[in-house]
């Protein structure tokens, strides 16, 4: 009886084989079948969210950066600006613009992508329009203000949607476009600038006039585009079919699942943003890149013109070659982070080229223009390259969607304490050396530059101590955050 039991086992363990064997293949013809349906998901993504999301930032910094070209156009002439006015008009952009970007993180996702966005970009075009009539500086600060409350609703919101879209090995490349926009922004206003000096005088209105007018009534009309067009999440996306979203909710799923939660922050997660050490580490370095990043980006053309000494025109067209360069490299840069999901490399690689560009703008008294203009593509190699990956890096390792809505709006709110900084460092009384701008953007290249090994230790501390957990060794944390065993850092 045992013996015939025994051959009834061996006759039905091939059997066995075979289906778990079909089972596998199944399976993985599922799996192959989902891959190919997921990656024409993204490619639809790709195709009608971030060239939305693009627009609006590009015309966000072109709204808030054209106050440089505007000043080498007669601005301050004509609204009588005198000692370092202008330099607080720059600044007065950034207290509004941070007090709103965290609260705006927060209750983005709750309001609705769809509501907000469009509301803000509305806002502030209106204002950008009304900075044309200005009559005095009294006038242009209260429109730097209200331009700063408004715009600093729009990048955590942009942050946020992508998250919302995309899983997180596919953000990076797209939070990059986000910065590649900003850099492109600034070439694409040396373009408008220069064109804009052909209206002189149209309707007895100076240049710098139409500059404002035209690009904020450009501003209220995309505004009212985005309303319609960007949707509330992909169950009521035009430009998704049934299967996309069945993809869709299957990435949602998988997204939850591992970063945990559901998109609304709560006061745990807040906490537990605020008592670790990383967000904060993170921030700092934000704040040293913004300075830098807006400091270059708004102050060059001054620069060019007052520094190098080049009439108008030629500061507004040399200046668009540097800003194109830099979007260039990022692109390639967040590219290859994403590709190769290396997030430490992206950061540190690029800030060699900015230390010696500003190294050469600070000793280069005796150098000759165009040696100082090359230094000025060197600068823009590291600029947008430096706050693009390390916001990249922070979004990629926080979680649950609290806190990386936490996370985010304390770096992208306090990182632009470096707008206020950037405002101040470059003073037309320091003209034609600005020494004072060129080294505190060095010294800030520095100091993020040795805070990025920093966290590399931290990161690297945490898979360690994930690993004695694994082992039996430590204890796994009773909430669910990035410290937990299951989730694992990108480096």
């Amino acid at each position: 009886m045992s013996i015939h039991r025994g051959s009834e086992d061996l006759s039905a363990k091939p059997e066995l084989e075979a289906q778990l064997q079909q089972i596998e293949r199944a399976t993985s013809a599922q799996d192959a079948e989902f891959k190919r349906r997921e990656a024409r998901v993204v490619a639809k993504l790709d195709l009608y969210i971030c060239p939305i999301l693009i627009v609006l930032q590009l015309i966000s910094f072109l709204d808030r950066g054209n106050i440089g070209f505007a000043a080498t156009q007669g601005m301050i002439t004509d609204l009588h600006l005198v000692g370092t006015q202008l330099n607080t008009a720059i600044s007065l952009f950034y207290p509004l613009y941070i007090l709103s970007e965290f609260p705006a993180a927060l209750i983005v996702k709750r309001v609705g992508f769809n509501r907000v966005i469009p509301a803000a970009a509305s806002c502030w075009g209106l204002v950008c329009l009304g900075n044309g009539f200005a009559k005095s500086f009294g006038d242009l600060a209260a429109c730097r203000l209200l331009m700063g409350m408004f715009e600093g609703f729009l990048m955590p919101s942009l942050t946020l949607m992508l998250a919302n879209w995309y899983k997180r090995e596919e953000i990076g490349l797209r939070i990059s476009y986000l910065f590649i926009a900003s850099a492109i922004s600034s070439a694409f206003s040396g373009v408008i600038a220069y064109a804009i000096l052909f209206m002189d005088g149209k309707a007895g209105y100076p240049g710098w006039r139409w500059l404002y007018i035209i690009e904020g009534s450009v501003t209220v009309v995309i505004a009212g585009i985005c309303y319609f067009i960007i949707p509330s999440s992909y169950t009521t996306a035009y430009f998704l079919n049934e299967s996309d979203r069945a993809v869709m909710r299957k990435r949602a799923e998988l997204t939850e699942a591992y970063s945990g939660g559901k998109g609304h922050y709560t006061r745990a997660e807040f906490m537990m943003t605020v008592k670790d050490v990383k967000t904060w580490i993170h921030t700092l370095i934000q704040i040293m890149c913004l300075t830098v990043m807006y400091g270059f980006s708004v102050f060059l053309p001054i620069i060019l013109r007052f520094g190098f000494n080049f009439s108008v025109e030629q500061s507004q067209y040399l200046s668009i070659p540097v800003f194109f360069w830099g979007s260039l490299v990022y692109a390639a840069g967040g590219y290859l982070s994403d590709h190769f999901s290396r997030r430490f490399l992206a950061c540190i690689l690029c800030t060699p080229f900015g230390v010696v560009g500003y190294a050469m703008l600070l000793g280069g008294a005796h150098l000759a223009v165009g040696v100082k203009y090359f230094a000025c593509f060197l600068i823009a190699t590291c600029v947008w390259m430096m706050g693009g990956a390390n916001i990249a890096w922070l979004s990629t390792n926080s979680a649950p969607d609290g806190k990386r809505a936490a996370s985010l709006g304390l770096a992208f709110a306090l990182g632009n304490l470096g707008g206020i900084i950037s405002g101040q460092i470059y003073p037309q009384t320091m003209a034609p050396a600005y020494t004072l701008g060129h080294a505190w953007s060095l010294g800030a290249i520095c100091i993020s530059f040795c805070s990025w090994w920093v966290l590399r230790y931290i990161y690297y501390r945490r898979e360690t101590l994930k690993e004695e957990v694994r082992e039996g060794r430590n204890t796994e944390p009773s909430e669910f955050s990035d410290r937990a065993t299951t989730y694992k850092y990108q480096h």
